[in-house]
C-alpha cells in the first residue's frame, strides 16, 4: 500500500499572508498545500504575477511542499456575487479566463492538479443551457490543461450542477473521458450526500482521483467540520485511499476556520496521523 501525504488548504489561512501560511503549514509537518488563488493569495489578476509565482515556487521548493491549485475563491471575480461568474453564467468568460490562468500558474508551480467545480445554476438559466455551457467550458479548460500537462480535478459539490459522483461520471463521459480530466473528491461531501459508505466512494472512483480534500461532515448538511465533530469514521477511509494506490495529496479543507488556523491545522494533522496509524 502506498503512503498518504497530508496537506492543508490555504483557504483556511485567509488571515495570513501566503508566505506566512506556507511557512506555518510546513512547520507543522504537512508535506503539501492546497493553494486557493485569491485576492491576497497569489491573485492571478494582480500586477507582477510572474514574479510572485516564481517567489512562491521557490518557497514551496525550499519548504518541501507539494501543491495543488484550488479555484474556489469567493469574491475574486466579482466583489458583489459569491463565486460568480461560474461556467454557467451568461458572463462566464471571466471564469474561463480565471481557470486558464489557474492552469498556467499550476504549470509554473509544478502543481499536481488544478481543481474546479461547476457552480450553482443561475435562476435565469435553464438546466439544458447550463449543462451545455458546463460541458463546453470544461472542454476549453481541458484543452488548456492538456497543453500544459496539468491534470484537472473536477469536484462534485453539494448544491451545484454537478453535485455528486454520478453527475461527474456523466460529465466525464460527455467530454469523451479525456485523460487530463480527473476527479477531486471531498471526503466530507461523500458523507453529506452520496448513497454509498464513504470508503466505498473512494474505491469506486480510485482510478480517476487526482486530488482529495478531507474534512468531517454529517449526513444532509454541507458544512465542513473539524475532525471528530461529524459522523465520519476516518481509518477505513484512509485505508481505502491507501489500498487504492492513490498518490496525490490529501488536503484538509476547513475554509471557515481561518480565525484559529495554526491551532486547527496542528490538531487536524495529529488526528489524521493517528487515524492513518490505526488504518495500517
Amino acid at each position: 500500500m502506498t503512503g498518504l501525504r497530508f496537506g492543508y488548504g490555504t483557504n483556511g489561512f485567509a488571515n495570513h499572508r501566503l508566505a506566512d501560511a506556507l511557512t506555518v503549514i510546513a512547520g507543522l509537518g504537512y508535506t503539501g498545500v492546497a493553494l486557493t488563488l485569491d485576492t491576497d493569495h497569489l491573485d492571478p489578476f494582480a500586477p507582477g504575477l510572474a514574479g510572485r509565482v516564481t517567489e512562491t515556487a521557490d518557497q514551496l521548493r525550499d519548504l518541501g511542499l507539494a501543491v495543488v491549485i484550488e479555484t474556489g475563491a469567493r469574491y475574486l471575480l466579482d466583489p458583489w456575487r459569491k463565486h460568480a461568474p461560474t461556467l454557467l453564467h451568461d458572463d462566464r468568460k471571466l471564469r474561463l479566463d480565471f481557470l486558464r490562468r489557474a492552469v498556467a500558474v499550476g504549470a509554473d508551480l509544478g502543481a499536481e492538479a488544478v481543481s474546479f467545480w461547476a457552480g450553482v445554476r443561475p435562476d435565469d438559466v435553464d438546466e439544458r443551457t447550463a449543462w451545455h455551457r458546463l460541458v463546453d467550458g470544461c472542454a476549453e479548460v481541458t484543452e488548456a490543461a492538456t497543453a500544459a500537462s496539468v491534470p484537472l480535478g473536477f469536484e462534485p459539490e453539494p448544491g451545484m450542477l454537478v453535485a455528486d459522483i454520478a453527475d461527474w461520471r456523466r460529465l466525464h463521459a460527455e467530454l469523451g473521458a479525456p485523460a487530463m480530466f480527473g476527479l477531486t473528491l471531498d471526503i466530507g461531501h461523500c458523507r453529506c450526500l452520496e448513497p454509498m459508505p464513504v470508503p466505498d466512494c473512494v474505491t469506486a472512483v480510485a482510478g480517476h482521483l487526482v486530488n482529495v480534500q478531507i474534512d468531517d461532515m454529517v449526513r444532509g448538511v454541507h458544512e465542513h467540520l473539524e475532525f471528530g465533530t461529524g459522523e465520519i469514521d476516518f481509518p477505513p477511509v484512509l485505508r481505502a485511499l491507501r489500498e487504492s494506490g492513490y498518490r496525490g495529496l490529501v488536503a484538509v479543507e476547513l475554509p471557515r476556520h481561518s480565525h484559529a488556523a495554526p491551532a486547527v491545522a496542528r490538531e487536524s494533522l495529529a488526528f489524521l496521523r493517528a487515524a492513518d496509524e490505526e488504518a495500517r
